[in-house]
This record gives C-alpha cells, structure tokens and sequence, in this order.
C-alpha cells in the first residue's frame, strides 16, 4: 500500500524489529526534539528540534576515524508509513505494531496525529514513547494511539526542574486527563540514584498513580545506564548527569516492590 501525504516531520532514527518498545516486534521512529533536558538521557541527539551535525568516531583495527553525521531528516508521514508497512506480517505473528518515540513526539503533534491515524485505518497496533509535556491541545495526538509509554520521572516538582529543566506540572495534568479517556497506559520510571532512587521518591510517585490504577497495565523501571556518555562528546552537549553510579539490585527490588504491594504489575525494563 502506497500513501501519499504533505505533512511532513523530522527524525533521527528508525528501528525495525524492535522489541523493547512495547509488545511484540515493533518498528520504532525516533521524533527529533524534545522540550525536556534530563540529565541522564541516553538519546541526547535527539533533543535539539532541528537537524544538526555531529561528530562520530569509528575503531577499526585499533586505528580511530573522525568524520561528521547529519542528524535528523525530513521525511513525509507516507514515507514513514511505508517503511511501517513493510513488517506487518511480523506485527500479526506478534501482536507488535509501531512505536513513535523521541526525544518527544508531542512536539511534532501533526505529524504523529497523521501517522497515529494512517497505522490505525491499517490495523496497525500503536504505541507513543513520551514524557507528557505538551500543551493540552497539542496532547490531544496521543489519544487514538493504542497505547501510551508514559515517563514519570518525580512527584516532586522542584527536584523535576532541577533535573530535566521543567516541572512536572503539565505531565501529571495530561496524565490524569489520559487516564479518563484515552489509550491504556505502561508507566515507565527511569531509577536515578540520586535523583529518584530512594524509598520516598518512588512511594509519593506510586501514590500518584494508585488513583489512576485501572487504566495502567504495568510499571516498567528502567535503571540508569551509562551508555549513552560517548553521544554527549558527539554532539559536543554539556552533560549535566553528576555521577554514573547505576541502582543496586536492592534499589530495583525496592521500587518494584513498593509497586507490587499495591496490586500493580511491575518488572524491571530495558
């Protein structure tokens, strides 16, 4: 199937076979820009909202070669669907679909409200990857996916700003809206020490959610890594994360069991 479209939108990455990004395999597209600095983001390429040119290193042979990438490209909702379209026999066997990620696909609403409307009218499963900070119109894009991947990061709006550089305001406002009529939600944690890791954070964050329980399939916590540090010497970004110390297997135990006593799914994501 061919589709023709005139809404166009910027990306940074596509990734067939995906199996991280919701259930079943999945094609994931990574929309540039995001509205959110955290400190710990693996993804730093995809912040900026517009192309740009980074540095890259390749080792070969234990000789380093420099050379420059362009990051970021216009593609066409139709282009998008198209390289979509091509696994579907592998979204049936799986029940997998499409997964429209970031950086933030909310700040590009019409491109992701044309692609969210192209999968459906084809039987294509969908799920959006994001962080909830959007104006409540622009939101409003997320609400014929299938499904929301949805970020929370601390209920405590100060220490939110201090590390991603806003509040925390209009995500918990758009959650509770989604959560009243809208796809079904996987809540996902991103466990921090020192930001987010303790007892009290991730309780004040469950009880955040306890009223929204019914429209909540899991709790995915996703452990900071640190392998993302070689992108910030690429794009040549301030990295603001303070230290690469990543959760004990006792700070995850923790938190998915302050989730599960309450009745919630939880498990430890990618």
């Amino acid at each position: 199937m061919s589709h023709k479209s005139y809404v166009e939108g910027l990306v940074f990455d596509i990734r067939r076979y995906s199996v991280h990004d919701g259930p079943g395999i999945r094609t994931t597209v990574f929309f540039k820009g995001c509205p959110l600095e955290c400190a710990w983001c693996h993804n730093p390429e995809g912040i900026r909202p517009d192309m740009e040119i980074i540095n890259r290193r390749h080792i070969l042979n234990g000789k380093t070669y420099l050379y420059k990438e362009v990051v970021g490209n216009l593609k066409t909702s139709g282009e998008i669907f198209n390289i979509i379209e091509k696994d579907r026999i592998f979204y049936e066997e799986s029940e997998g679909g499409a997964t429209f990620s970031g950086g933030e696909p909310l700040m590009q609403p019409e491109f992701l409200r044309e692609l969210i409307g192209m999968c459906r009218k084809a039987g294509i499963h969908t799920a959006v990857d994001t962080s909830g900070h959007a104006s409540a119109r622009d939101f409003t894009a997320v609400l014929n996916s299938d499904l929301l991947l949805y970020d929370i990061k601390s209920a405590n709006p100060v220490k939110h700003k201090e590390w991603t550089g806003k509040g925390n305001e209009l995500i918990l406002k758009n959650l509770r809206s989604v959560a009243r009529e809208g796809p079904f939600l996987i809540i996902r944690i991103p466990l921090v020490p020192g930001f987010n890791s303790e007892e009290a954070e991730i309780t004040a964050i469950r009880d955040l959610l306890v009223p929204l329980k019914s429209r909540i399939i899991r709790i995915d916590i996703l452990p900071f890594h640190n392998l993302g540090v070689r992108k910030y010497i690429d794009t040549g970004r301030k990295r603001s994360m303070k230290t690469d110390v990543t959760p004990t297997g006792d700070e995850i135990d923790m938190a998915l069991q302050i989730f599960t006593d309450k009745g919630f799914e939880a498990k430890m994501g990618a």
